[in-house]
């Protein structure tokens, strides 16, 4: 399902009947018996750790991303070295900044903006969902009028709208500042146009839940509302919170570089949506230059979503095959 952004933060059906019993051990084999699932897996580790491990791959290289190598660009601000071992991806032409180290930090940047946003949009979906399917009544329509509020929100509108603002508030562009408020906006931002798929979804569930015996038995004990939702109901979401956070994360590392790219994201650290920005003009001369952060945001990107669909193949005894 793709929500009103069109950047799909839910692409699961909020409506699905999704089983909650799914035993670890069934779910471990049938994960490690899908090839596809092995292989994309060690994909997005590959990336993890390459997030993680920035400053050290970097430290080994002797290079970093804000330190240009001016005397490697010649005349008409061309790179006079292409890749070696020293910079194996080659200098920038015009600033003369390592390409390995933008390619580096790019993953590291990006997968820690999508784990933060899609952990919030989580969090969001998942306490709003809970309380309108628990509760019901006024609570239950003040939810869905949100929900249908922020799905017929432009986003790219909203996010331009947000760059102009913190252009016009924050302190110069390239500061600290500037630099914290770009990167606490972005991901406010993602978090808020993500959650209504996992709250719709966690709404349908818990609807169904909250007549359950186990429910209706603690009610009768005198148990109250926060230990019913978040002792009873919250363990019995297990399923659609691993879903909305391994199927939401590609989809948010697609907006971020999308945003980037255009000019209304980070535009003072070395994602991958900025070098892509920054390589456009340099697609004849330097062609590597653009398609490094390209094929790096395919590959993890198709991973994630590869690793998703197994996950979800088998946490849902339905449809495992």
């Amino acid at each position: 399902m793709t929500d009103a952004s069109g950047f799909g933060f839910a692409r699961f059906d909020a409506e699905a009947d999704l089983e909650l019993d799914a035993p670890r051990q069934t779910v471990w084999r049938a994960l490690l018996g899908n090839k596809v699932a092995a292989a994309s897996g060690m994909v997005v580790a590959m990336f993890v750790l390459t997030a993680i491990f920035a400053p050290l791959i970097c430290a080994a290289f002797g290079v970093s991303p804000n330190d240009p190598h001016t005397e490697l660009v010649g005349f008409d601000d061309q790179p006079l070295v292409g890749p070696s071992l020293h910079h194996p991806f080659g200098v920038a032409p015009a600033t003369g900044k390592d390409l390995f180290a933008n390619w580096v930090y790019g993953a590291r940047y990006s997968l820690l903006i999508a784990t933060l946003a899609a952990t919030a949009a989580i969090a969001i979906g998942l306490v709003l969902g809970m309380a309108a399917g628990y509760l019901g009544g006024w609570v239950d329509r003040i939810v869905s009028w949100l929900i249908d509020l922020f799905l017929t929100m432009p986003f790219l509108l909203v996010a331009a709208a947000v760059a102009a603002i913190l252009d016009a508030t924050v302190g110069r562009r390239g500061s600290g500042a500037f630099q914290h408020a770009q990167f606490v906006a972005l991901v406010l931002m993602l978090a808020a146009f993500g959650w209504t798929g996992m709250a719709r979804l966690v709404r349908a569930q818990v609807l169904s839940l909250r007549e359950r015996e186990f429910v209706l038995a603690a009610r009768v004990i005198g148990c109250s509302t926060s230990r019913i939702l978040f002792r009873e109901l919250l363990p019995n979401l297990t399923v659609p919170i691993v879903l909305g956070f391994s199927l939401g994360i590609p989809s948010i590392v697609t907006a971020e570089a999308t945003l980037s790219l255009l000019g209304i994201g980070i535009s003072t650290l070395p994602t991958w949506g900025a070098t892509i920005r920054d390589a456009e003009p340099w697609w004849r001369a330097d062609p590597g230059y653009l398609w490094q952060p390209v094929l790096a945001l395919i590959v993890l990107v198709l991973a994630l979503n590869l690793l998703g669909d197994a996950l979800r193949d088998a946490l849902d005894p339905k449809i495992r095959r």
